[in-house]
């Protein structure tokens, strides 16, 4: 076959350099534009991932664990749950807690998705009657429908170790408030009253911490710096005011974000 005086099997079949190199421009292009569709189509599939919640000023922060996000409650007062409790044994043993703590198995813990760090917790076991006492030193468990992690110790008491879960009730205590004729007693902390400041900077090198505290001074009271060692570095951590309620904190808080200080946190003396 002749087109324009040209065989049509001969540009096929021995296309000329430069019709070799247009073909394989076209090529490019075309496999670009496919990656781009596909890439279109992927992420117009893909799932939203779940926007951060605001952190409410004077609330515990809101943290994630994969797609979830949680947020922890301020206080423990009138809590009360039920659901599915798991426990978790040796492949934990030895890390260190969402309190900073450090896991043991043998020892009377808990873990909760959002019950206060050290909350004291009565566990009932609801096939049994069974029941103990634990601290809330963790965060967990992040399966679906389970309220509480046990320590090995907490659930063999519960006779939880064998079936692995079982149901039971939640009920808060509080935090420890010493021992009274042999047994632990406990409170209900009031975080609406107590003693608040804000801190407003934290340095390593204290010349910078003494400059922002003189700045602060100007304009604020109780302008002062405590010192933290983290085991490696000293930290210089510049605060500021003072308030007796949470409510009269958030609002000074707001003051102190307004003036420029956005990284300002309320510290419960």
């Amino acid at each position: 076959m002749k087109k324009d005086g040209i065989h049509f099997s001969s540009f096929i079949l021995h296309p000329s350099p430069f019709r070799l190199r247009r073909i394989r421009e076209w090529g490019r292009t075309a496999r670009a534009l496919l990656a781009c569709a596909v890439l279109i189509w992927v992420s117009g599939c893909a799932p939203a991932r779940a926007p951060a919640p605001v952190p409410v000023p004077g609330q515990p922060k809101p943290y994630r664990v994969g797609k979830t996000w949680y947020q922890p409650i301020p206080d423990a007062k009138g809590f009360n749950q039920r659901g599915i409790a798991s426990w978790y044994g040796k492949d934990f043993h030895g890390r260190k807690t969402s309190s900073g703590e450090i896991y043991d198995m043998y020892a009377i813990t808990a873990a909760h998705k959002t019950l206060p760090l050290g909350t004291y917790v009565r566990v009932r076991n609801l096939n049994n009657g069974k029941q103990i006492d634990v601290r809330i030193n963790d965060r967990g468990p992040f399966v679906t429908g389970r309220i509480i992690d046990l320590s090995y110790t907490c659930a063999r008491q519960l006779e939880i170790v064998g079936p692995g879960t079982a149901p039971v009730e939640v009920t808060a205590l509080g935090m420890a408030a010493g021992i009274s004729n042999g047994r632990q007693t406990y409170v209900q902390m009031d975080y609406e009253k107590g003693t608040f400041t804000f801190q407003v900077g934290a340095f390593i090198e204290k010349a910078n911490a003494e400059r922002l505290k003189a700045k602060l001074s100007q304009s604020f009271q109780n302008a002062h710096i405590v010192t933290y060692f983290d085991g490696r570095n000293n930290f210089f951590r510049v605060r500021v005011g003072r308030c007796t309620t949470l409510s009269q904190a958030v609002e000074y808080e707001q003051i102190l974000k307004d003036r420029g200080y956005e990284t300002t946190m309320i510290v419960a003396e």
